[in-house]
């Protein structure tokens, strides 16, 4: 008889994981992603019936499981609520923290409320969900993993999106402080760091010249697919990320190492 195959260390399959913003763009990518691998995924936004689209592809890709829960980041009971809902019948493994906005424009015109706006999904909603689902963690004494969706903005700054960047940088920063803290729970907790990725939303805007100088910024001088996360994505998620907390792995085509 041929020897035993090796455990998969990036096995997700049957585990549970929480993925708030899942309704469209990378959350939307990281569902199926996950769900076709055999992941049981939980999928988190405000409208209900884009989430339920997405469960229902998530099923088709071969989810161990796909469940719609409602969930406004920017408010403390609908976070309390939506944990409670997707915990109620077996614990949540993992946590993909990736709901966020951003806007554009000169900080000089920012108003209040655009920047309390940025940092109240980006920055304070993920606090809120990390530690709603840590606390069940603790309260059932096992450990668990949590990745924040941050950005290379978080790391290094471009013009007319102050709000946005320094809300991914604190996002960076709180990564750093919660894994100190929860480690002694068992609980892993790292950033992804994006670089530019191609969706719909931005496709035509770099296809002009103004974006395709961006684009020239890059090493690779190409933009990012989101099949490109798919790899950091379940090294963090799964085991093959156990030795990992407190890291921010940047995925951005060498963006963040280009010559200023």
């Amino acid at each position: 008889m041929p020897p035993a195959r090796p455990a998969d260390p990036f096995d997700v399959s049957g585990r549970r994981i929480l993925i708030t913003g899942a309704s469209s763009g990378i959350g939307r990518h990281a569902a199926l992603m996950l769900a076709a691998r055999g992941a049981h995924v939980v999928l988190a936004a405000r409208r209900r019936e884009a989430l339920e689209t997405v469960a229902a592809a998530a099923r088709e890709a071969g989810a161990a499981g796909a469940d719609v829960v409602p969930l406004d980041v920017t408010d403390a009971a609908s976070v309390k609520a939506a944990v409670a809902t997707a915990t109620a019948t077996a614990p949540l493994d993992a946590l993909l923290n990736n709901a966020g906005i951003a806007a554009t424009g000169p900080a000089l015109e920012q108003s209040v409320e655009g920047f309390d706006g940025i940092l109240a999904v980006d920055l304070r909603g993920a606090f809120l969900v990390a530690q709603a689902v840590a606390r069940t963690w603790t309260a059932g004494k096992r450990g668990g993993v949590v990745v924040n969706v941050a950005s290379i903005l978080g790391l290094r700054v471009a013009s007319h999106v102050a709000p946005y960047a320094i809300a991914k940088a604190g996002l960076v920063q709180m990564t750093k402080a919660l894994a100190l803290e929860w480690a002694r729970h068992g609980i892993r907790i790292n950033a992804l760091a994006p670089g530019y990725v191609e969706t719909d939303i931005n496709a035509d805007f770099f296809a002009t010249e103004a974006g395709q100088a961006l684009v020239k910024r890059v090493p690779q001088r190409r933009l990012l697919s989101l099949a490109d996360l798919d790899g950091p994505l379940l090294l963090l998620l799964s085991d093959a990320g156990r030795g990992m907390t407190g890291a921010v792995v940047a995925v951005d085509g060498g963006h963040l190492v280009s010559g200023l």
